[in-house]
């Protein structure tokens, strides 16, 4: 069945679908600011009271630019949020809004959800997250999790966590290319 949806959305879409994660992929908690990467890790791990303050965190350096850039080239956008509350979610969208992030719908675990299920019910082209150095590391990360269809057929991009996505290409199809020459 799995199959099937790919080989039909493969068949229709035009647009490139990336889903991109967004606390420690894309935004991070205030604090972090004027922090290297090791240090944002650190007040995580130390429990630093504005990661907690998710109405306000901020941008991981050019995030708005790069998602936009690949928005301008006609890719279609989608977030995936690390919370299940609808009030949290919430405060995600208002955080995208105040700083300007290309639109796009904000996923979310639901009760008894797994990303992995979010992931196979969106189908993206292309998957960024981070590698949840704070959070447990390798264990987490969503892509490594998916089953072989979806690891065929998505594009996964793990970046470091709280380096931001500034690095990645700033030609959305390279993504789908290095997939498909790998």
């Amino acid at each position: 069945m799995l199959q099937a949806r790919l080989q039909h959305q493969q068949q229709r879409r035009q647009p490139m679908k990336i889903l991109i994660f967004l606390h420690g992929t894309t935004i991070m908690h205030r604090s972090g600011i004027g922090h290297t990467r090791a240090e944002r890790v650190q007040q995580c791990l130390a429990h630093d009271p504005t990661v907690l303050q998710y109405a306000m965190y901020v941008p991981i350096g050019q995030a708005v630019a790069k998602i936009a850039g690949w928005q301008a080239q006609g890719a279609e956008i989608a977030y995936l949020s690390s919370h299940r509350l609808p009030e949290d979610v919430a405060a995600d969208q208002a955080v995208l809004e105040r700083y300007g992030f290309p639109q796009g719908p904000v996923f979310f675990r639901r009760e008894g959800e797994t990303y992995q299920e979010i992931v196979a019910r969106v189908l993206p082209d292309v998957l960024i997250e981070d590698d949840c150095e704070s959070i447990g590391g390798a264990a987490k990360i969503i892509a490594p999790q998916l089953g072989p269809v979806l690891q065929q057929s998505i594009a996964s991009i793990v970046v470091p966590e709280f380096a931001g996505i500034d690095e990645l290409p700033d030609d959305s199809a390279a993504f789908v290319a290095n997939r498909n020459a790998g």
